[in-house]
């Protein structure tokens, strides 16, 4: 209600008006300042708006008029005393109340007004009490207020509601292979993984006109960037590896949740980002799942549109190059991105190009533009704790409009309350033990492969929630937990050989699954035997069983062999205990592939590692895309 309004209250007696004094525009016109996140923490501010709006609504209607008269009573005209709501002559001194005929005048309760109360209506009428029409007044005001408040918190309510039904949701895991899930640690915690996917589908208006070939309008979606993001179980770092998108690996099979159609596995190796047009992003999460044997818990699929509008909204990322770049071809490829030496901050469709350019940087495969989308993850990260502008509600309604159009996810994180959730959890690790790395690669060609070895020994730190920085020591001495499950008798304990020592570069080694079965009969093991029709291909040696009753007898498989407890692992992929001798193990009878043990394996050499702290990182330019 506007205060001139009851100014003439104050200091006159009620003068009959035509109706009630419209409420001022204010508090709508903060509520709708405030709208979503306008506590500068991000979108779900919109739920909180609706809860405390509601709240407010409930006391001020249950106050008939209270706070509308408090309002009332807060103005006197300069050199006015006021103790009454009728003005007293100078030079006359009052003794009784006026009052209307036939009304009685009486002392106002304790503590509901009076002069100089301090309850709610000390400024009301004769002795504090408001006369009838001022009461029906307030009351009706206090009504339509208590009715904007609530109206506009059901706005805001429906408006998280619209945000939630802007973002698509996607089964997590459509394949047949399921990873196991981590054991907590000694405090019950669990690590996060996460697997963020950019897709380069051009079938939207907002996705096209962005640039790039339109060739592939109409065309399953590429899941173009891949990155798992990994959180520790007790939330001290974060490790993020990224795989570049023409990596050649086995696809899985996957069941389309929608349509029913299946896609029958990969009879030989495929391009990783082509997993996801079969069936969406729960085949690119079964297709991880199965090269890392890593759970993952959430994916968050993203299209172009979406990068653009986090770009605009934080106000820009701050990226440098150490010369002049244009990434531009002479048969018109490349991303466009052109900026002179130095750093500089990219928003909009420049930060999509940044993201995007592959001819430029490093020697002009997907490697480079991987390490060029790990730079501006670190800065952004770094801008989003420092930039305030992320606190104009308008730019983040904006944000929340456009990103939530552009966010495809699984179905545990389907609201933005989730999703907001789960962004508090990343914001608890410091940018400096945030490390990011590409996954060790091998040339195969035009393409690249897992590097043996090292891209296993890297997968197992994370299985193993092992800080990539290193700065884990006490956890890296930390010994496997015991299992509860108990062996069976040595000669009661079945096991299948399986011969996976074929590499990119080498022909499997002949006999090997037979040879390492006759080692196990050796050893009391009468019912190992190869199976010499798999065809598999294995970095380091492996151990596997299906359920938990089978965990001791691959436990005790291991210990009789010489091979560490880390190469133990559960999978559904197997109906028995199963070995599968790697290409660490190519030959001899004992088993040489190293400890693979946490405390004798740190992050491999061959992974490029990025601190999320480093300001002075810069892209190496290709000499070639200069100008």
């Amino acid at each position: 209600m506007g205060r001139s309004g009851m100014r003439g209250e104050d200091s006159r007696p009620p003068v009959r008006r035509s109706g009630p004094p419209a409420p001022s525009g204010t508090d709508l016109a903060d509520e709708e300042d405030g709208g979503a996140g306008n506590d500068g923490t991000g979108v779900p501010a919109a739920a909180d708006t609706a809860t405390d709006g509601a709240r407010a609504g409930a006391r001020d209607s249950g106050t008939t008029g209270g706070s509308a008269a408090a309002l009332a009573a807060q103005e006197t005209p300069p050199g006015r005393t006021r103790t009454a709501a009728t003005r007293t002559p100078p030079g006359r001194t009052r003794t009784k109340d006026r009052t209307r005929p036939g009304e009685r005048s009486r002392p106002a309760p304790a503590g509901r007004g009076g002069p100089g109360g301090g309850g709610r209506g000390g400024a009301g009428g004769p002795g504090g009490r408001v006369p009838r029409r001022r009461r029906r007044i307030l009351r009706w005001s206090a009504m339509v207020l208590a009715f904007v408040i609530l109206g506009t918190a059901g706005a805001g309510y429906l408006y998280y509601r619209h945000l939630n039904g802007n973002i698509k949701k996607g089964e997590l895991n459509i394949g047949e292979h399921k990873a196991p899930r981590p054991t907590p640690n000694a405090a019950g915690q669990t690590p996060l993984n996460i697997l963020v996917i950019g897709s380069d589908s051009r079938n939207t208006k907002e996705n096209l006109k962005l640039g790039g070939s339109t060739d592939s309008v109409g065309a399953a979606p590429l899941a173009d960037v891949q990155m798992l993001i990994h959180l520790s179980a007790d939330r001290s770092n974060m490790s993020v590896v990224s795989m570049p998108r023409d990596t050649l690996i086995e696809i899985p099979k996957c069941t389309d949740p929608d349509t029913g159609k299946v896609y029958p596995a990969s009879s030989g190796r495929l391009m990783t980002n082509q997993s996801l047009g079969r069936g969406g992003a729960g085949c690119t999460v079964a297709t991880w799942e199965k090269l890392t044997d890593v759970h993952i818990n959430h994916f968050v699929q993203v299209d172009f549109a979406g990068v653009v509008s986090m770009a605009d909204a934080i106000g820009g990322v701050p990226v440098c190059v150490d010369r002049d770049i244009y990434s531009h071809t002479n048969d018109d490829k490349g991303s466009g991105l052109k900026l002179p030496k130095g750093t500089h901050s990219v928003k909009g469709e420049q930060a999509l190009q940044w993201l995007r350019t592959r001819y430029g940087f490093g020697d002009g495969s997907d490697i480079g533009r991987a390490k060029a989308q790990h730079m501006y993850m670190s800065s952004m990260v770094r801008e989003m704790r420092e930039n305030a502008t992320l606190s104009n509600p308008g730019k983040l309604r904006g944000l929340a409009e456009t990103a939530t159009r552009s966010l495809t996810v699984d179905r545990g994180l389907d609201t933005v309350m989730k999703l907001y959730d789960l962004g508090n959890e990343l914001r608890k690790v410091p940018p400096d033990r945030i490390t990011m790395t590409t996954m060790p690669f091998d040339y195969l060609g035009a393409r690249v492969v897992p590097k043996p070895g090292d891209a296993e020994q890297l997968f197992r730190l994370i299985r193993d929630d092992v800080a990539l920085d290193g700065k884990d020591k006490k956890k890296r001495a930390a010994a496997p937990k015991k299992s509860a499950d108990a062996a069976a008798d040595d000669a009661e304990i079945p096991v299948q050989v399986v011969n996976g020592t074929r590499t990119d570069v080498l022909a499997p080694a002949r006999g090997r699954a037979s040879t390492v079965a006759q080692l196990l009969v050796g050893k009391g093991l009468a019912h190992a035997v190869a199976d010499t029709q798999a065809a598999v291909t294995e970095a380091r040696t492996v151990i596997s069983y299906p359920s938990v009753d089978l965990e001791g007898d691959a436990r005790r498989v291991a210990e009789l062999m010489g091979i560490p407890l880390s190469a133990v692992k559960r999978s559904t992929d197997v109906s028995g205990v199963t070995l599968v001798v790697g290409a660490d193990w190519r030959e001899g009878a004992a088993y040489g592939g190293g400890s693979g043990s946490p405390e004798d394996e740190g992050t491999p050499e061959s992974a490029d590692l990025l601190n999320g702290a480093d300001e002075d990182a810069c892209m190496e330019v290709n000499p070639a895309f200069t100008y």
